[in-house]
């Protein structure tokens, strides 16, 4: 089987710093994958080396079956990166920049797609505008109409939408996910974890240069999660024998995380039998952000 980015023990050292240490994964083509990860955890330097930005101490890394060291021209053509930082040549338009980036790929006459790419990352207007005069989240979208311009199948999103407006975030996952439905391979990297919880078929997260959690969102969310209870008593004492973390209590207030349903029904259970009458009740679902939690305490 042909993955659209394979790693084995991929290993990144520099110097007695150790950024990566044996990193092994898999994504599918056609999937949308996530790379979460805290500030340091190594995502962006498996993503350099993915690019052919840095070179591994160690392991091998493929994109669609090529090597990125010994086919490097091959895997150059297969992916688009969108990075963290802002780069960008500030003697050229909008138009001009994709143009260039057009050429690096040996794509003459590609201004239809170019154009389709600048409406859909809402760019129309600026197409003339010197890359200069644009703000920072301009800025950011040209980078992504940079990484699509040459079609690649696979697309790398280093925090695409970080200082995005909000609308701006919206049309570009509604692009990006157009892409995926065609049949384009996309993974993540980012610090909204909603987006990814959305948008995501499998997700992994990274702690201190290895793979800490792999698997799909939903099993993450079963498996990790729990769920968040937050109830008002008439009486500020919870029954005894709860089995619940209780994360805080104040004045007859109290939130619960619980295991499953099965607890929140033991909890109620308690509550009718002490005779306590509850005033107020909410219940908040798993999310990823919960999941990514407790995955980073437990390692």
């Amino acid at each position: 089987m042909t993955f659209a980015i394979e790693a084995l023990n991929v290993e990144k050292r520099y110097g007695a710093l150790r950024a990566l240490a044996g990193v092994s994964l898999a994504v599918a083509e056609g999937e949308f994958f996530g790379l979460l990860g805290p500030n340091g955890a190594g995502k962006t330097t498996l993503i350099n080396i993915i690019a052919g930005l840095a070179r591994a101490s160690a392991g091998q890394v493929r994109v669609m079956g090529a090597d990125v060291i010994a086919d490097y021209r091959r895997t150059r053509r297969m992916l688009g990166v969108v990075p963290q930082e802002l780069v960008f040549d500030p003697f050229f338009s909008v138009r001009e920049t994709l143009r260039i980036q057009s050429g690096y790929f040996g794509l003459r006459r590609n201004d239809a797609w170019i154009d389709e790419v600048m409406h859909h990352l809402d760019l129309t207007a600026k197409a003339d505008a010197n890359m200069r005069t644009l703000s920072g989240g301009m800025k950011r979208r040209v980078l992504v109409a940079q990484a699509l311009v040459h079609r690649p199948p696979v697309i790398v999103l280093d925090e695409p939408t970080a200082g995005v407006d909000v609308g701006l975030r919206q049309g570009l996952w509604q692009f990006i996910r157009r892409l995926n439905r065609d049949g384009h391979t996309i993974v993540l990297t980012t610090h909204y974890l909603e987006e990814a919880e959305e948008l995501c078929d499998r997700i992994a997260m990274l702690k201190a240069g290895k793979v800490v959690a792999l698997d799909s969102t939903r099993n993450l969310l079963e498996n990790f999660s729990g769920l968040v209870l937050k109830i008002r008593l008439d009486r500020n004492a919870l029954p005894d024998g709860l089995e619940a973390d209780v994360l805080s209590a104040d004045d007859g207030r109290f939130t619960l995380r619980l295991r499953d349903y099965n607890a929140l029904e033991q909890v109620l259970h308690r509550v009718r039998e002490t005779g306590a009458a509850i005033r107020e009740l909410e219940l908040e679902p798993p999310d990823l952000e919960d999941v990514f939690l407790r995955v980073m305490e437990r390692h």
